[in-house]
């Protein structure tokens, strides 16, 4: 029976990992997909049975997927969450529409459109870890929406700067669910982390990663894409009724994700967090699709060294940036702007690829070469 669930959750896997590509129905509804196979995921896993571990359906995951949505954190005993933000945020922007349009329009003609992307990216990076990846996503989302370049121009600015959001969130336990997890796992000894844990050992590696993706949004800005398209600004003000929709679909969308990260927990468990360091480095590399905080909770404990903490935090906070299901930040970029799976991967997959590539050889290679 074990070997039957497991076998049916890597068919899930793959389903999720492939379909969004090749079949433009799901492409087009992509939050009732993934709610569907996260559905089916919970069922399936609920076959299992893992000494200590509750899985399949409970009460408590059907709350979590309910409630998550709708509150991160109180404000004066008021409930704040993912879905308020998105949509009060968008309310607002609706009703200062043209003020903002004239800001973002004045600041294009003060200021060098290839400065205006540098700074969007690495200060919305490095800020998110404060403000929270969800308001730099939705920061993000208006001004690339504003700025005079064509579609393919916002797509590559937004992937990019997803990215940077996703890491720079990692430095502090304000940033994303992942890194609240992180902390209150790792709370007591022997690292009695605190608010300043992942700052002291990440930032030597975040903060340089965000500056290098304003280069990268840069270079990417240059190789211009206005050609015989005609660049586009802001277009039409969304209606009220569009902005409920998208914040519909944001709170399916976190809910599609905590059933798919509860569903796939045999998969984790049984196996994942079981490979060494280097290779759960790679492994990680699911959170493209997967919440990535589900994964962190699965894996980051007081047992690991700080090595494998380190190392097991960057493939996850890399990864994310992938493709849309990785992370907060996308979903919000993606939904507001239109951004197809498709779109979003031709960007997102090299350039995590590439980001993988570079921090596994600088968090591992020295190692194996006795340099440290």
């Amino acid at each position: 029976m074990d070997l039957l669930v497991n076998g049916g959750l890597f068919g899930i896997f793959l389903l999720v990992l492939i379909l969004p590509f090749r079949v433009k129905q799901v492409e087009h509804n992509l939050e009732v997909f993934l709610f569907a196979c996260g559905v089916v995921a919970l069922t399936i896993a609920g076959f299992m049975t893992i000494p200590g571990e509750t899985t399949g359906w409970s009460l408590a995951i059907i709350e979590e997927a309910l409630l998550a949505p709708l509150k991160i954190t109180t404000v004066f005993g008021i409930p704040v969450g993912i879905v308020q933000i998105v949509l009060i945020v968008g309310l607002l922007i609706y009703w200062l529409h043209h003020r903002l349009e004239s800001a973002i329009f004045s600041m294009v003609d003060r200021f060098p459109l290839q400065a205006i992307v540098f700074c969007l990216i690495v200060v919305l990076g490095l800020v998110s870890s404060i403000i929270s990846a969800i308001l730099a996503a939705i920061i993000l989302v208006e001004i690339v929406n504003a700025l005079p370049v064509v579609k393919k121009a916002k797509v590559e600015i937004a992937v990019v700067a997803c990215f940077s959001i996703g890491l720079g969130a990692g430095l502090t336990p304000l940033g994303e669910p992942l890194t609240t997890i992180v902390i209150s796992n790792l709370s007591g000894a022997p690292f009695n982390a605190g608010f300043t844990f992942l700052f002291d050992n990440l930032a030597i590696y975040i903060v340089p990663a965000v500056i290098a993706l304003g280069f990268v949004g840069v270079v990417l800005l240059k190789k211009g894409h206005t050609g015989d398209t005609k660049p586009e600004g802001i277009t039409e003000r969304e209606s009220p009724r569009e902005i409920v929709i998208r914040a519909g679909r944001v709170y399916l969308f976190i809910m599609a994700l905590i059933f798919l990260g509860e569903g796939f927990k045999p998969l984790i468990l049984e196996y994942i967090i079981c490979i060494p360091s280097a290779g759960l480095y790679w492994i990680n590399i699911v959170s493209a699709v997967l919440d990535n905080a589900t994964l962190a909770a699965a894996e980051i404990s007081p047992a690991l060294s700080l090595s494998q903490i380190v190392s097991a935090l960057m493939g996850l906070l890399i990864s994310g940036g992938m493709l849309i299901p990785g992370n907060i930040p996308n979903i919000i970029a993606a939904c507001k702007l239109g951004i197809t799976s498709r779109e979003w991967a031709e960007v997102g997959i090299p350039l995590g690829l590439v980001l993988m590539t570079v921090f596994f050889i600088i968090l591992f290679v020295p190692g194996w070469l006795g340099i440290v």
